[in-house]
């Protein structure tokens, strides 16, 4: 959960923080540009107010009598220049320099000079330039008129270079940058903490729900942090857990009970029948069907008792050496086998599983005493040890009739048997009582068919962990 909610609130942290930094940033070049326009406004108009009164020639060349007033705008517009780089000039209506600095610079006939020069003509500074980014190698061209008498005699044109201007821009945003990156890991750092605070008591649930979905039915929530929501939902949850497992244990109990209580009544029901059978004629079909019933009703009890008990006992989990105690099955299986006309071959080579070497031995006595029983005389039945990383399995396979898709479905219910195999002893019970020991162990149990053509068999595969069980 940590992986789908972290990612969410980086996303959300970082739209916040571009939201912030991107008009901060393009603020800051504003504020720049603002700046350097400031500056050249007030250069343009210090220009224009020496080149106010200097004498007019625009009526032919310049003026031969030198002029103090534009010997100073020259000498202030060359000072200007040398300093800042910046080009200026101060030109008559008709385009005629007054006086510029450098000496070789002309208004351009088209452009951004030229309009911003035809801009001041009519007694206006010209318009405040386009934004520059630090990207672009734009200039900056300031233009304001010189006015005489109610009238535009001249116009001061700066035209700047916008390197330095730039380099702060990107100072600028290499400062907001830095600090947009240190808030992110901030935001992240907090974001960690606030979700393992938050997801903690989640992570903690959720192995529990695992554990006792698995088996394990005393598994409990710890006392573990986070909001008081989620520690209201564990207590709530534990005390859940404890009313499932009363139940639970109350039903087992009454199962055990029952089982064990009625076998007193049976047995002495039976035996009234055999003494009953003594007074009949040996040949009596009812009295063989009665006899029958009750071995078949006592049967029963015995295996709701082994399921009460399986599913009530603690496993005793061990390192143990599956294929040694598979061989062990397969050879006491091999005479009642052979009894019955089926062939019992293993191939059991030395691996290791943590189980409960008890209830593993009796659910494969269940699972091999299945597939003898259904599987045809002149057949095999194969039990075979295989390994991987971190599982060992045992399969058990017959070469008998097979079962249905709908079958399979419903093989290992309790009571349940197929219809075809109504005549056979049993009680349904032996592969539920299987399947109820391997779980208590971290084990499983599963059926499919043998292979597809007819007659199908049945495939069990009993698994068990190679891993060792955790606390």
């Amino acid at each position: 959960m940590s992986s789908r909610l972290l990612p969410l609130l980086i996303v959300l942290l970082a739209a916040v923080l571009l939201a912030l930094g991107v008009p901060l940033a393009v603020s800051v070049a504003g504020a720049e540009q603002q700046k350097a326009v400031v500056d050249r406004i007030d250069d343009t108009a210090r220009f224009a107010a020496l080149a106010q009164f200097v004498t007019d020639g625009t009526s032919g060349p310049r003026r031969t009598v030198p002029d103090e007033r534009l010997e100073t705008l020259s000498r202030e517009l060359g000072s200007y220049h040398e300093v800042y780089g910046i080009q200026a000039g101060v030109f008559y209506r008709t385009g005629i320099p007054m006086a510029n600095a450098p000496a070789d610079w002309s208004l351009p006939a088209r452009g951004e000079v030229r309009d911003a020069f035809e801009e001041a003509l009519l007694s206006r500074r010209s318009h405040d330039p386009e934004q520059v980014w630090p990207w672009q190698r734009h200039r900056l061209v300031v233009a304001s008129p010189v006015i005489r008498d109610g009238d535009v005699v001249a116009v001061v044109v700066t035209d700047s270079p916008t390197g330095q201007m730039r380099s702060r821009t990107l100072h600028g945003w290499l400062l907001i940058g830095t600090g947009e990156i240190a808030a992110m890991l901030l935001a992240v750092g907090a974001a960690l903490r606030l979700t393992g605070w938050v997801l903690r008591p989640v992570r903690i649930l959720d192995a529990t729900t695992h554990d006792i979905a698995t088996g394990r039915l005393k598994s409990r929530v710890a006392a573990a942090g986070g909001p008081p929501e989620l520690r209201r939902l564990a207590r709530s949850f534990n005390e859940m857990a404890d009313n499932v497992e009363d139940v639970l244990e109350q039903q087992r109990a009454f199962v055990a009970d029952a089982s064990h209580q009625l076998r007193n009544p049976l047995s002495a029901l039976l035996l009234r029948i055999e003494l009953l059978a003594l007074e009949l004629p040996r040949d009596n079909e009812e009295i063989a069907s009665v006899r029958t019933e009750g071995k078949r009703l006592a049967e029963v009890l015995d295996d709701l008792l082994d399921l009460a008990l399986a599913e009530h006992a603690e496993p005793d989990l061990r390192l143990i050496d599956i294929g040694e105690l598979a061989a062990e099955r397969v050879a006491a299986w091999a005479p009642a086998a052979e009894a019955e006309g089926v062939r019992l071959v293993g191939e059991c080579p030395a691996t290791t599983a943590w189980a409960d070497p008890v209830a593993l031995s009796s659910a494969l006595d269940a699972v091999i005493d299945n597939a003898v029983k259904f599987s045809p005389g002149g057949e095999s039945v194969e039990v075979s040890v295989s390994f991987d990383r971190g599982t060992s399995t045992i399969v058990v396979a017959d070469h008998g009739p097979g079962l249905t898709d709908e079958e399979l479905a419903r093989v290992g219910d309790r009571f349940w048997r197929s219809g075809r195999h109504q005549n056979i002893k049993g009680s349904g019970l032996g592969l539920s009582i299987s399947r109820a020991l391997l779980a208590a162990g971290g084990g499983s149990v599963s059926y499919a068919r043998h292979r597809e053509e007819k007659p199908r068999g049945l495939r069990v595969t009993v698994t068990v962990p190679r891993s060792a069980p955790t606390a």
